[in-house]
């Protein structure tokens, strides 16, 4: 049985959901769900279903019971949060935008971390445009993508730690060392989902991608940028890869992550001055 390793920090009725990527793990969230929660913010790094396991756990699940996960933790939150905003790294990304054009009422904003349509950064294959008829196969769903360097991450130091944990004993703090070709499918079947539905989401967003991202090109956020409706803010980040809330200009992104997320608790407070016949002064 897979132990949950979602994060909460407690906090005010201005909430914040956090999704992890593909074979991630909450951890990977977790300076930025901290740094969040100093703005007065509930915050929920979950744990989405058959991660935090083996490899045949993450392979037993579809996209639809990750979405499911998302789910319940936006559910939690709606419990005890008036305002939401859903964030996500890479894969979790996506998932919190399937969020926001789903649950238009209760997300009131998104944040998008190195977004992932495609998979072609600078360290991905040649051969990368082979790989969606490849996972579509017998063969492919059995094959095991295994991780390589740079594993998303520039800086040297955090690479080295990152490394040692994922290819050790223990898959909940780092992730997991490789990834079932059937959960790359289900990858595509989720993406090919939302990307029908980013006209929908016209939510306020926050989209934050590193202009060397070694597996997901900046031209991710550009589609995203073109075909999302609503307003779009956009951070380039010049000393990253892909693992963004990790690498070296984290502190960057979580403070972006953190004005952001203090905008909407200042519409907050105003809607609820003008609800209570209050005039509001800037």
């Amino acid at each position: 049985m897979i132990r949950d390793r979602s994060l909460l920090f407690e906090g005010g009725e201005m909430g914040v959901l956090l999704i992890h990527g593909l074979g991630g793990t909450p951890t990977e969230m977790k300076s930025t769900g901290r740094r969040l929660s100093e703005t007065g913010a509930t915050v929920l790094c979950c744990q989405l279903a058959g991660h935090c396991g083996t490899e045949a756990d993450l392979a037993s699940t579809r996209w639809t019971d990750w979405y499911v996960s998302a789910e319940a933790a936006l559910s939690q939150l709606e419990a005890r949060c008036s305002t939401i905003i859903v964030g996500g790294l890479s894969m979790g990304a996506v998932l919190a935008a399937r969020l926001a054009a789903q649950h238009s009422q209760s997300v009131h904003g998104l944040v998008m971390l190195a977004p992932t349509l495609w998979y072609d950064g600078w360290s991905t294959p040649w051969y990368r445009f082979l790989l969606q008829l490849f996972i579509q196969t017998p063969i492919g769903r059995r094959w095991r993508f295994m991780e390589q360097e740079p594993y998303g991450i520039k800086d040297e130091r955090t690479r080295t730690i990152i490394a040692n944990a994922m290819f050790g004993d223990d898959s909940s703090e780092a992730g997991l060392p490789a990834t079932p070709g059937s959960s790359v499918l289900e990858l595509s079947r989720l993406i090919k989902t939302v990307k029908k539905d980013l006209h929908r989401i016209r939510q306020r967003t926050l989209i934050v991608h590193a202009r060397e991202d070694d597996m997901a090109d900046l031209s991710n956020a550009f589609y995203l940028q073109r075909h999302l409706g609503g307003l779009v803010e956009a951070l380039v980040l010049d000393d990253s890869y892909h693992l963004v809330t990790i690498d070296r200009q984290r502190k960057l992104v979580t403070e972006r992550c953190a004005g952001f997320v203090e905008t909407f608790i200042g519409d907050d407070a105003r809607r609820q001055d003008y609800q209570m016949g209050r005039r509001y002064v800037a």
